[in-house]
Parts: C-alpha cells; sequence; structure tokens
C-alpha cells in the first residue's frame, strides 16, 4: 500500500477513486473459497485488494491471491467490473474512497494454503449453496453475478457456457 499511504499524506481524508481486483477461486469441487477477515471483523470475502503503480489488474489479483493465501493462480477469467456510489468506503480513520473493482474468478490454484494473519481470521472453502450469511455486500454482489452465470440451479458447475 505504498501509494496509496503516499497518496494520503498529501490529500487528507479527501474522497478518492482506486482500482481494485477480486477473484473468486472455485477448487475441483466446485467450491468457493472465501476469507474471514478481520476487517471488518468476522465478514467473509473474497481475495482481493487494490492497485499499486504500474500494475494491471490482473496483475493486482495475482498478487493479492499470492499475499493473502500463499496460492498461485494462472488464468483469469473476466466476471464483470463494477464502479458507481454503491461502491463508496467511508473507513475508520475517516479516508474517503471509491473503488473500481475488476473481478476475476479463477478454476485452478497451486501451492498450500497460507493464512496471512494481519488481513485474515482464515479461509475456507464453500459449496455455493452453503456461503455464510455475513459477506461483504459488494463481494456479495460479484458473488450472486458469478454464481448465476456460471453455476446450474442443481449446482453444479458450468464454467464455459454462457
Amino acid at each position: 500500500m505504498g501509494y496509496i499511504k503516499d497518496l494520503r499524506e498529501v490529500v487528507g481524508h479527501r474522497p478518492l477513486i482506486f482500482v481494485g481486483s477480486v477473484t473468486v477461486i472455485v477448487d475441483e469441487m466446485g467450491r468457493l473459497l472465501l476469507q474471514q477477515r478481520k476487517f471488518p471483523h468476522g465478514a467473509w470475502g473474497i481475495t482481493g485488494g487494490l492497485m499499486e503503480l504500474g500494475e494491471s489488474t490482473e496483475d493486482v489479483a495475482r498478487r493479492e491471491i499470492m499475499e493473502e493465501t500463499g496460492l498461485k493462480v494462472d488464468k483469469l477469467n473476466l466476471i464483470n467490473v463494477y464502479s458507481g456510489p454503491q461502491n463508496y468506503i467511508k473507513a475508520e480513520n475517516g479516508d474517503e474512497f471509491y473503488v473500481v473493482t475488476v473481478a476475476y474468478y479463477s478454476e485452478g490454484f497451486e501451492g498450500d494454503l497460507i493464512i496471512d494473519k494481519s488481513e485474515s481470521i482464515t479461509f475456507d472453502f464453500f459449496y455455493p449453496n452453503e456461503l455464510p450469511k455475513n459477506i461483504v455486500k459488494s463481494h456479495r454482489v460479484i458473488l450472486d453475478e458469478f454464481l448465476a452465470k456460471h453455476y446450474s440451479y442443481e449446482g453444479k458447475t458450468n464454467l464455459y457456457s454462457y
């Protein structure tokens, strides 16, 4: 967060526009990886974060996955881009920002799950019909769209057809 920290020193708490990426990671059984976050405490969400200078949105997605989980993903598939007034956030410290979020999904990953305790309480895989109730609101929108496009009513993956 070097860029954002440096920018905040110049502009204070004024509203800014940030770009970020999140990734829905799907395992071989069709379960979705969710992160139980420290902030907001206990809420579940999708792995992701904000862009640093010089990164593409794909770079952000891969970096955040590696930093937060220790996993490596290869192919990223676009779900959608989310922006607008519903993406306004006022942090506990008074910082205000709007986030343009690029959401991806990836069907495969390599490595062993390692939890970054500075950001996460835990990670767990969930079947789509068993997702926890306490999901970050903006991430719930992304998950709902992903599931509507890529899962049948029987709960089986349908990742290659639209």
